[in-house]
């Protein structure tokens, strides 16, 4: 087949438009005589002249019912001919047509007496009706010649009495009757089916075969338009119907009672606006219903990703169906549904039998299920529990109730559609047990809609106190976006979000917590994307207004308010020199000497801050001016700025402000490094982390806290032979020591090293290199710049963990191992089975943040959750896990790719 370019008419957002042209044709004038006997048809206007003033009204119909008003020509005065030229546009989109569409055009003539189908003084001169597609199912384009019906309305029935074309019947349409052919007329027909192609660029263009074509065609048409009338009288004589022509000719406005003397023929000329391909006729498809609205799923069935309905496409030998037989898409409420309805209806039974029994509280666990029920316990949250399961959990969930992990698998296990199952669950969840908190994070995540399980773990969280709420702020915050606030109501988040009124709460008591949680909020109202939607923005605002509200009503809360916005301001000015910076093409040395001035100018009320304001970046920072002495640019198509804050106490605390980058996905690494460090801590491991504190204040710009150190990458260029044990012997000498360092240093590298490697192995952070790995002089090692996690790697063949050889040879080697670098494996096996403990809650926090819009986790969101899940291992045993872990670390090691991606980055970087 050949290609063939088209354009559906769904796509086609454009109004309908028409241009009518001109009316064509003649007819056999009343006799005077006639005209003086009755004054009815002396006072119609194209009886009068045959050149009257009339005016045209269109309208478009769909299903015998009109879609639209009728619109209509403005008036003009006519002296030769009845010629319009005027294009009317009817308020009815392309994409909004059905197939069955017709324009109803109709022509007006006037008449004082009015008469039938008259509207006030008009009435019909005559009518036509034109489908908008053809029997292709294209959109009709170009001139179109329409046979008008004298003395008829239009109607746009699809049945229709005015239809623009007859079909022709050469044999004739009764026995004996004899069909004259006028070969003038059709040969002028064939020419104007011609002309259509040619001006719709169908037929080449031959400029001077085309006037000679022109010329012919006008000559031909004036001497059949001369002989129009005589065709048609020759044909009645020819069939011996001339009383019944005069007859179909009767003008309808005066009864019927004076026929007309000869017959009339009568084309309207019209033009539809051409496009540059066909335009074919495509309906709108809906979306599917949600399978909610078909069948009551629980709560853990609602998160089943249900797939899209199946494509329909015609196999060989049925391309090209009847007109009769349009295909149609059937949704089917089934197929998505994981349950058998049987098995469904089984199981509501089997539960109806353990809802209303006085005896279910009593009911113990033998042994055999005591197991299963304890295996049940150990799943993960990303687990799915099986029908079985949940009639195991629900049939003993008063003997649950003693345990806390239980109470997420009982939620789990309920019919919240089911108003009698579901108000008993709530009457169970009152007498369990208090959870953890891990378990309250997970009941907050997208899965669970219910208010009441959501109220729940929001009264578990109000006994946290403010450090611990503040490790999981950020989640919290994601989470308003599954509390169902209306954006469009008056009534206050408080009153409409649990999670809100809490939130709120404890912001207003706490500036640190207020702080922060100001940021968050304003960082998603200034999230414009379309994965974010206008709801979800203004939601984000309604919370932010009632934040702000509340504080004003709290003693203190008006100088709280200040300050805040005070912080707003200095980041104000921070963006304004930052993007400035960014836009700048300057050299780094005059893009340095612009910030230095910008910051020392006065104007600008940020080289002396009185009073003393918190930092933004960290509110137990107090600031009182800049010194723009100590600042710096950055060698980077960014062009980050260094600025050194003075702080209340005579110290400084320098910054990195970055415009041009989001730095949202780096803030939650941070965020969930400070977690792991406190959750590290608390099994007495102080692994000498350093989570430099990040704040996104908006999606294009943010804060980072400057660390003085230095990369591998700088320090490997300085010293040539074991570079990161040169500097650290540099900075921190001790002869009487191990490698000549100080035992203290070398103790803070290797834990720091040991913290760093299972972490970013855990989050799946990538693009690791000797530009990105750090290390200050007291021997902590960290990692910075985490544009790649969940496993994502710009480079082919990436190491799982960055154990490099610099790090290894600095604490002594590891062939054959020194005491350092076993006493360096030793912290990583402790430091992952710690973290194995407390995999439920790391993967509860990356499960609220589903939705946020992190590029890494945005661009599979449905397997962000199971990415981290897959690094701790939890089918393994914690010893086997261990020898996984040590295996992956050996290869990082000896593998030859890790070192010739670091070879292949310093090279880029010295290119550059």
């Amino acid at each position: 087949m050949e290609p063939f370019s088209f354009g559906s008419s769904e796509s086609l957002d454009y109004p309908v438009r028409l241009r009518i042209i001109n009316l064509e044709g003649d007819e056999a004038p009343y006799l005077f005589s006639t005209l003086l006997k009755t004054p009815e048809l002396r006072h119609i206007g194209s009886n009068a002249s045959p050149h009257s003033d009339l005016y045209v009204t269109v309208q478009v119909w769909a299903g015998s019912k009109p879609l639209t008003v009728p619109v209509q020509t403005s008036y003009k005065a006519f002296r030769n001919e009845r010629r319009w030229s005027e294009w009317l546009t009817v308020p009815i989109p392309y994409k909004s047509l059905p197939l069955n569409s017709y324009l109803a055009i109709t022509i007006w003539d006037l008449s004082p007496t009015a008469g039938e189908q008259a509207q006030g003084h008009a009435i019909p001169f005559g009518g036509t009706t034109l489908p908008l597609f053809d029997r292709d199912n294209q959109l009709q384009k170009g001139r179109q010649k329409c046979l008008v019906h004298r003395h008829k309305q239009a109607d746009g029935n699809d049945n229709t009495t005015t239809p623009s074309t007859i079909a022709k019947n050469r044999t004739g349409s009764r026995k004996g009757e004899v069909f004259v052919v006028d070969k003038e007329a059709e040969e002028l027909e064939r020419m104007e089916k011609l002309f259509k192609k040619h001006e719709m660029n169908e037929i080449p263009r031959v400029e001077w075969l085309d006037q000679l074509v022109y010329r012919g065609t006008e000559k031909r048409g004036l001497k059949a338009a001369r002989n129009s009338i005589k065709s048609l009288q020759r044909q009645s004589v020819a069939n011996k119907e001339a009383e019944e022509v005069k007859k179909h000719n009767v003008a309808e406005s005066n009864g019927g009672e004076v026929p007309r003397p000869g017959p009339s023929k009568f084309t309207l000329n019209i033009e539809l606006p051409r496009f540059d391909f066909p335009v074919v006729f495509a309906d709108h498809e809906y979306p599917p219903p949600p399978i909610s609205s078909f069948q009551h799923l629980s709560a853990s069935q609602s998160n089943i990703i249900l797939k899209p309905p199946p494509e329909v496409s015609y196999g060989p030998g049925i391309n090209a169906p009847e007109e009769s037989d349009r295909l149609i898409r059937i949704y089917d409420p089934e197929v998505g549904a994981r349950d058998n309805p049987a098995e469904s209806k089984h199981r509501r039974l089997v539960r109806s039998q353990h809802r209303h029994g006085i005896l279910d509280k009593d009911l113990r666990p033998n042994a055999k299920v005591r197991d299963e029920l304890n295996l049940i316990m150990s799943y993960s949250p990303t687990h799915v529990l099986s029908p079985e399961e949940k009639d195991l959990v629900w049939k003993f969930r008063y003997h649950l109730t003693k345990d806390k992990r239980a109470l997420t698998k009982f939620v789990k296990s309920v019919n919240w559609q089911d108003q009698s199952e579901s108000k008993q669950a709530i009457q169970v969840l009152g007498k369990w047990t208090d959870i953890d908190v891990d378990d309250a994070l997970e009941l907050l995540g997208p899965v669970f809609d219910h208010r009441a399980v959501r109220a729940y773990a929001v009264d578990r969280l109000r006994k946290a106190d403010d450090d611990e709420l503040l490790l999981y702020l950020l989640q919290l915050v994601q989470a308003l976006k599954f509390e169902h606030i209306s954006a469009d109501s008056n009534e206050a988040t408080v009153r409409a979000s649990s999670l809100a009124d809490f939130l709120i709460s404890r912001a207003v008591e706490n500036f640190t917590l207020g702080n922060y949680f100001y940021w968050y909020l304003g960082v998603e109202y200034d999230d414009k994307s379309n994965d974010q939607g206008e709801e979800v923005r203004t939601m984000y605002a309604k919370v932010q207004y009632d934040f702000m509200k509340e504080l004003e009503s709290r003693p203190g809360g008006r100088e709280t308010r200040i300050t805040i916005r005070r912080q707003a301001e200095l980041i104000t000015v921070l963006s304004k020199i930052s993007a400035e910076i960014q836009a700048s093409r300057d050299s780094i040395a005059r893009k340095l000497e612009t910030v230095k001035s910008f910051l020392a100018d006065p104007k600008n009320e940020i080289l002396s801050i009185d009073p003393p304001m918190p930092m933004p970046l960290d509110p137990s920072i107090m600031v009182v001016g800049v010194v723009p002495e100590e600042t710096r640019v950055f060698k980077s198509s960014l062009s980050p700025i260094m600025v050194t804050f003075k702080t209340i106490s005579g110290n400084k605390y320098p910054i990195l402000f970055k415009t041009g980058d989001d730095l949202r996905q780096d803030q939650l690494v941070i965020q969930i490094i400070t977690l792991m460090d406190q959750l590290l801590q608390k099994e007495n491991l102080d692994l000498k982390l350093s989570p430099y504190k990040i704040l996104a204040t908006s999606t294009t710009a943010g804060a980072s806290q400057f660390v003085p150190s230095q990369t591998f990458s700088a320090i490997a260029s300085k010293y040539n032979s074991n570079p990161a044990l040169a500097y650290l012997r540099q900075h921190n000498p001790d002869e009487r020591a191990y490698l000549g360092v100080r035992k203290e240093t070398l103790d803070t590298f290797a834990k720091s090293c040991a913290g760093y490697c299972v972490i970013t192995y855990i989050l799946g952070v990538g693009d690791r290199h000797l530009e990105n790995l750090l290390l200050a002089p007291d021997g902590h090692f960290f990692h910075a710049d985490f544009g790649f996690i969940l496993g994502r790697d710009p480079k082919p063949f990436a190491p799982a963990v960055k154990l490099s050889k610099e790090m290894a040879d600095a604490m002594g080697g590891s062939n054959p191992p020194s005491e350092h670098y076993l006493q360096f494996k030793q912290y990583c096996f402790l430091a992952f089975a710690a973290l194995r403990k407390s995999s439920n809650l790391i993967l509860n926090l990356f499960s609220l943040m589903v939705h946020a819009n992190i590029p890494d986790i945005k661009a599979e969101p449905d397997k962000a959750v199971f990415k981290v899940k897959e690094r701790f291992h939890l089918e393994l045993n914690e010893e086997d896990a261990i020898r996984h872990l040590d295996r992956i670390m050996e290869d990082s090691l000896n593998g030859i790719m890790p070192v010739v991606i670091d070879r292949l980055h310093d090279f880029v970087q010295a290119f550059r």
